[in-house]
């Protein structure tokens, strides 16, 4: 680690983030294999920006869960919460500290020190968004956010940036041009082709890569093809768990 890195990551205070979302053997096989895909993006796509069209899509408990996997396998995982305007965080994984966020960071009332926090889950550390703000384009389009980027890239493996959803917002082109790459996040059956592409063309425009999309809420009983494999792969661990039983 660099002196400059321990500057910005050595005073961090603990907090708990608690997951109580029911766990789901296919979900999680899939957040595995975006953790591939995305191992296997370049050494170079260390800031990600997550991102989808509309609100409510999943795109805040996918990038939860990758930073989540990716820090289980020993890499060193920061999940910063960029939704100055409705963030979600604190709620959902019940955080009971008081805890500080970007937006005020941003804005000059607190400095780097009192920002990051190291999480109960092993080398996973978190930035939160903070108080909903009348002005997050501008806050994020100033340039402390790129260099406090450019801090971080010395120390995390990953930095995963949440933003809101693009097709109605320009917080998250503006966020993309500080980034390596972008996933982006589709709701089964509820984005039309058309939205999706101006979406994704609003982010390469910002000249951040695409590395990739990610197909949320499918169903499963409805679909043909994932219907069978969630079946057949089912029985097959199903058969695994009884050798287990039988073993013990």
């Amino acid at each position: 680690m660099t002196a400059q890195a321990k500057g910005v990551t050595g005073r961090m205070k603990k907090i708990t983030m608690k997951d109580i979302r029911k766990q789901d053997y296919y979900y999680a096989e899939a957040i595995k294999t975006l953790q591939t895909n995305v191992n296997f993006a370049g050494k170079d796509v260390k800031a990600i920006l997550i991102t989808s069209c509309y609100p409510n899509e999943g795109k805040s408990d996918i990038a939860f869960s990758l930073a989540r996997e990716i820090a289980s396998s020993g890499k060193r995982v920061l999940l910063l919460d960029a939704d100055l305007r409705k963030s979600s965080y604190v709620g959902r994984y019940q955080v009971q500290a008081k805890v500080s966020g970007l937006s005020q960071f941003l804005s000059g009332q607190i400095g780097v020190g009192d920002l990051m926090y190291a999480t109960n889950f092993e080398n996973l550390d978190m930035i939160f968004a903070g108080p909903s703000v009348p002005n997050p384009t501008a806050l994020l389009g100033e340039g402390l956010l790129g260099t406090l980027l450019k801090k971080l890239r010395e120390y995390y493996d990953y930095i995963f940036i949440d933003t809101p959803p693009v097709g109605s917002l320009i917080d998250a082109a503006i966020v993309a041009e500080k980034c390596d790459g972008a996933i982006f996040v589709v709701e089964s059956e509820a984005v039309s082709y058309k939205v999706a592409k101006k979406a994704v063309d609003q982010i390469e425009k910002s000249g951040c890569r695409i590395l990739g999309g990610v197909l949320n809420k499918v169903d499963m009983k409805k679909d043909k093809y994932y219907s069978h494999y969630k079946d057949r792969y089912h029985t097959y661990y199903e058969k695994i768990e009884n050798r287990q039983e039988d073993r013990d």
